[in-house]
C-alpha cells in the first residue's frame, strides 16, 4: 500500500524538464589546461531543484567520446530502475553520438541528493546538486534559513582522469593519487595558481545559511569545518536528522549532507576547508587541503583572496578514526508524526556481508601490488565481474540466461576472525563472478556489513541504489551476533543511501525490499568499485500491478 500512496503523491508534484549535453570542455587548474567531461560545458554541473512529489524529465545527448550513463544519487527509482544509470547492471551506456531519457520522482526524497555519472571515473567531473524542497504547503523542520549554497567536494588530476582505471588495472597497482581536493570546482588559494578561482561566499551577520555538502570525491572522506564557526548537521542522504552540533563534519564518498551555519561571527573573513581522513595502513593518499572563503558583508577587508595566511578551521588529524566515529554516532532521525521513521522490527531475512580487500596473482609478470600481486576488492570474498555485452536488468526482464547467476551467499563461505592481525594468506585471494541474490518482495532485511582486516582495513562508504535503510547499530571489532542487537537504535536510526563501515568494525543496516527491480550496492570509493567491491540485489515483483516493476522505456540504449 505504501508504494501506491506515494507515487499518487508524485503525480501530483510538478514536472520538471531539462537537456543534459555531455561533452569535452577545457578547463585550467593547478597552472595547466585539459578536457574534461562535462554536463553542458560546466564543471561541476547543473544544479537541480524540486520539490517533493515532483518528477523529472532529463533528456541527455552524448556528445562525448565514451560511453556515459547517469545515476541519480539517493533518489529511490521507485519500481524503475530503467533510469537508475549504473552501466551494465541497469542500463547499456549511452554511447557517443546517442541519446537516451531518464525519468523519475521524488517520492520519499527531501532535502539534499546527487547526480552523477556511472561509467568508468567519468563521475570525477560528471556531477552536480539536486535540491528537493519540502511538498507544497509544507516547510523545514527547522528555521527557514536566509539563503542556501551548495558546496561540493571534489578532486582534480592533472592527469587525465579517464585513463586512469584502465592504466591501474594494466599495471595491477593502485591507481594515480589527485592533485588537489576541490569545493565547488576550485582548489583553493593554498594551491599554485589558484587564488584567483578560490570560491567566496557571502554572508550577512545575523543570517543563517544552509549548506547543502555534497561528497563528490573519488577516493576518500573528508573532514570538513569552517574557522571559528559551529555547524548544525539537519539532514543526511536525502533525509532530516535530528540536530547535531559540531564544529567539523566526517564526509564520505556519495554522502550528502545539510548544515545550518550561523553567521554569527565578527565581521571578517573565514577559511572554509577540507582534508582526508585516511584510515588504512600503508595506503598512499592525497595530503592537500582544499580551502574557500567565507566573508561577512560589510567587513572592513576587501580582499577575498588573503595575502596571509588566514585562521584555518580545526581539523581532525589524518588518521583520527575516533574523530569520525565521535561525528557519525550522533545521528538520530526525526521520528516525528510529519518525518516517521519506519525501520523494520520483525526480520525475515538476516544476511551477513564481508568486506575485503585482497590479492590476486598476476600471470606472466609481477604487477605493482603488493607482494608483486594485482588488488582486488570484495563482499564475502567475491569481486563482482560486470557483463559488457547486456546489462543485467534486461537480462531479468527478458529473461536471457548466462548473463548472471543467482546465488550471491547469504554469509561469507568460511568464517575466520574477521578483524584479527595476521590473517591467513587463503584469505587474501577473492573469487570472481557476476552473482546476484534475490530478494523476495516485501522481505524484511537486516544487513550486516563486516570490514575486515584482508590486508589492510579501512573506512568503506556503502552505497545502497534503489532505496534508504536504517542504520540500526555499529561497532568496532568483530560483529558478535548475541550482544550487539540487544544495543541496536530501533526508535530513531538515522535514514541513510551511503553509510561509512568503519576501520576493523561492522554496520547493521535494515529495510524492507519493497521496490521491485535490480539494485547495485557499492563502495563508493572509486578504486575499490573498480577492483570489484560490489555486488546486486534482485528484487522480485510483488503481486499487485503497483508492486511490479515497469516496462522499459522505448529509447533505452543498446550495448
Amino acid at each position: 500500500m505504501d508504494v501506491v500512496l506515494l507515487f499518487l503523491d508524485a503525480a501530483n508534484g510538478k514536472t520538471h524538464h531539462h537537456k543534459f549535453v555531455v561533452k569535452s570542455s577545457s578547463y585550467s587548474r593547478l597552472c595547466s589546461s585539459k578536457h574534461i567531461l562535462t554536463v553542458n560545458g560546466r564543471f561541476p554541473g547543473p544544479t537541480l531543484k524540486a520539490q517533493r512529489g515532483d518528477k523529472m524529465v532529463i533528456k541527455v545527448h552524448n556528445k562525448a567520446n565514451y560511453n556515459i550513463t547517469l545515476h541519480w544519487h539517493g533518489v529511490r527509482q521507485l519500481r524503475n530502475p530503467w533510469s537508475d544509470g549504473p552501466e551494465y547492471i541497469t542500463q547499456c551506456p549511452i554511447q557517443p553520438g546517442n541519446k537516451y531519457t531518464y525519468i523519475f520522482e521524488f517520492s520519499t526524497e527531501e532535502g539534499t541528493v546527487w547526480w552523477h555519472a556511472h561509467s568508468g571515473w567519468a563521475r570525477a567531473t560528471i556531477h552536480g546538486a539536486i535540491f528537493v524542497y519540502p511538498k507544497p504547503g509544507s516547510s523545514y523542520p527547522f528555521l527557514q534559513p536566509y539563503a542556501e549554497f551548495s558546496i561540493i567536494l571534489g578532486e582534480w588530476w592533472k592527469r587525465d582522469v579517464m585513463k586512469i582505471p584502465r592504466t591501474a588495472n594494466l599495471t595491477g597497482g593502485e591507481p594515480i593519487l589527485s592533485d588537489a581536493y576541490t569545493i565547488n570546482g576550485e582548489p583553493g588559494f593554498l594551491y599554485s595558481c589558484s587564488k584567483k578561482g578560490t570560491f567566496n561566499m557571502l554572508v550577512e551577520h545575523g543570517k543563517t545559511y544552509l549548506l547543502r555538502i555534497i561528497s563528490a570525491v573519488m577516493d576518500e572522506e573528508l573532514f570538513f569545518g569552517i574557522a571559528h564557526h559551529k555547524l548544525i548537521l539537519v539532514g543526511k542522504d536525502g533525509s532530516y536528522t535530528k540536530p547535531v552540533e559540531t564544529s567539523y563534519i566526517m564526509i564520505s564518498p556519495g554522502q550528502t549532507m545539510d548544515l545550518l551555519l550561523q553567521a554569527n561571527q565578527p565581521h571578517g573573513i573565514y577559511v572554509m576547508a577540507a582534508r582526508a581522513y585516511s584510515s588504512a595502513f600503508g595506503a598512499s593518499f592525497d595530503k592537500t587541503m582544499t580551502s574557500a572563503i567565507v566573508k561577512y558583508r560589510g567587513s572592513d577587508e576587501q580582499d577575498t583572496h588573503p595575502r596571509r595566511l588566514p585562521v584555518f578551521p580545526h581539523l581532525p588529524p589524518y588518521n583520527r578514526t575516533q574523530a569520525g566515529t565521535d561525528f557519525t554516532k550522533q545521528f538520530r532521525s526525526l521520528a516525528t508524526k510529519d518525518h516517521p521513521t519506519k525501520v523494520p522490527i520483525q526480520v525475515d531475512t538476516f544476511l551477513f556481508f564481508t568486506i575485503s580487500v585482497n590479492l590476486l596473482n598476476c600471470s606472466d609478470k609481477p604487477c605493482s601490488g603488493p607482494f608483486g600481486k594485482r588488488f582486488s576488492a570484495s563482499f564475502n570474498n567475491i569481486s563482482f565481474v560486470m557483463p559488457q555485452s547486456i546489462d543485467i536488468l534486461r537480462a531479468y526482464y527478458y529473461k536471457i540466461p548466462k548473463v548472471f547467476e543467482k546465488n550471491f551467499p547469504v554469509k561469507p563461505r568460511k568464517e575466520f576472525n574477521y578483524t584479527g592481525d595476521d590473517l591467513p594468506n587463503e584469505f587474501l585471494t577473492s573469487s570472481y563472478g557476476t552473482k546476484v541474490m534475490v530478494l523476495k518482495y516485501n522481505a524484511s532485511v537486516e544487513l550486516v556489513l563486516q570490514g575486515t582486516n584482508v590486508l589492510a582495513s579501512d573506512n568503506h562508504p556503502v552505497h545502497l541504489h534503489g532505496y534508504s535503510f536504517y542504520v540500526v547499530g555499529s561497532g568496532f571489532g568483530n560483529f558478535n551476533p548475541k550482544e550487539d542487537p540487544l544495543r541496536y537504535n530501533l526508535v530513531d536510526p538515522p535514514e541513510e543511501s551511503t553509510v561509512g563501515v568503519p576501520k576493523n568494525g561492522w554496520v547493521a543496516i535494515r529495510f524492507r525490499a519493497n521496490n521491485p527491480g535490480v539494485w547495485l550496492m557499492h563502495c563508493h570509493i572509486e578504486r575499490h568499485q573498480t577492483w570489484g567491491m560490489s555486488m546486486v540485489f534482485l528484487v522480485k515483483n510483488g503481486a499487485s500491478r503497483h508492486n511490479k516493476l515497469r516496462s522499459p522505456p522505448h529509447d533505452l540504449p543498446t550495448c
